[in-house]
């Protein structure tokens, strides 16, 4: 792929792309943001290197993906779910990695209960209403943007995810949105694409990412780089602009 650019069709059971203006129960966006869209890619291949920085480690990533087209392939079907959800977040990496070296004993987060049943200072767990997506099916096309650096291993990144992709290898299992809501991909080819759904909507603006893309490290104390885009779905085809544009709304000041 000498531009870079990949397509998959992914497809699952159920997905949940919750609208950041619902802070409370769970409402989804009727198609995968590109966020979501990236982090399947990820999941297949991603790469970098990971540096001291003085007392702390940043990760330095080879590439980034930017997504360029979603289609939808099944029109939205929206499900009520009740789930329960817990409270606590899991430690910093510094802890973890105590953990897996057996340095300090692991303290799981409880899922049942709260905080008097556990006698313990974790929050425990809260029901939460979602209203999520069902039988959900995407072509999704995205493009390696090598870092500063790494144009040199252009055709390497991706004849690895080429690779990867068309055996179906992935270094964690690619989800919608919410962990357990797992997607399943194939490789396809670009000329390769059937016809999307005959779906129109204007979706108004959208959660683009919340990560800065152009970073060149990566560290666990970042905060979170909320970027939003006007979102136009027409005849089934969601066009995605490139990061840099003018079009995606970041923070003031950047």
């Amino acid at each position: 792929m000498p531009n870079g650019i990949h397509t998959l069709e992914v497809w699952g059971d159920f997905a949940c792309f919750t609208r950041p203006e619902m802070k409370v129960e769970r409402f989804s966006y009727p198609v995968i943001t590109p966020s979501a869209a990236r982090g399947i890619f990820d999941a297949i291949y991603w790469d970098g290197i990971r540096e001291k920085n003085g007392r702390e480690s940043v990760m330095k990533p080879y590439f980034h993906w930017q997504v360029k087209r979603i289609e939808v392939l099944e029109m939205p079907h929206f499900i009520a779910l009740r789930r329960n959800e817990v409270k606590d977040k899991i430690p910093g990496m510094q802890t973890l990695n105590k953990w897996m070296n057996g340095d300090e004993t692991p303290e799981p987060i409880w899922a049942d209960g709260g905080k008097d049943e556990l006698g313990t200072d974790q929050k425990g767990r809260t029901q939460r209403q979602t209203m999520a997506l069902k039988n959900v099916r995407y072509r999704i096309t995205a493009q390696i943007i090598p870092k500063p650096g790494f144009a040199q291993n252009f055709g390497k990144f991706n004849n690895q995810f080429e690779r990867r992709a068309k055996h179906g290898k992935c270094f964690q299992q690619p989800y919608f949105g919410c962990r357990e809501f797992p997607a399943f991909f194939e490789y396809v080819a670009e000329e390769e694409s059937g016809k999307a759904a005959s779906f129109d909507h204007h979706l108004g603006f959208m959660l683009y990412d919340v990560f800065d893309l152009r970073k060149e490290a990566i560290s666990e104390k970042d905060k979170p780089f909320i970027t939003l885009f006007d979102a136009h779905v027409r005849n089934g085809k969601l066009d995605v602009p490139s990061f840099d544009s003018t079009a995606v709304k970041k923070p003031e000041g950047v």
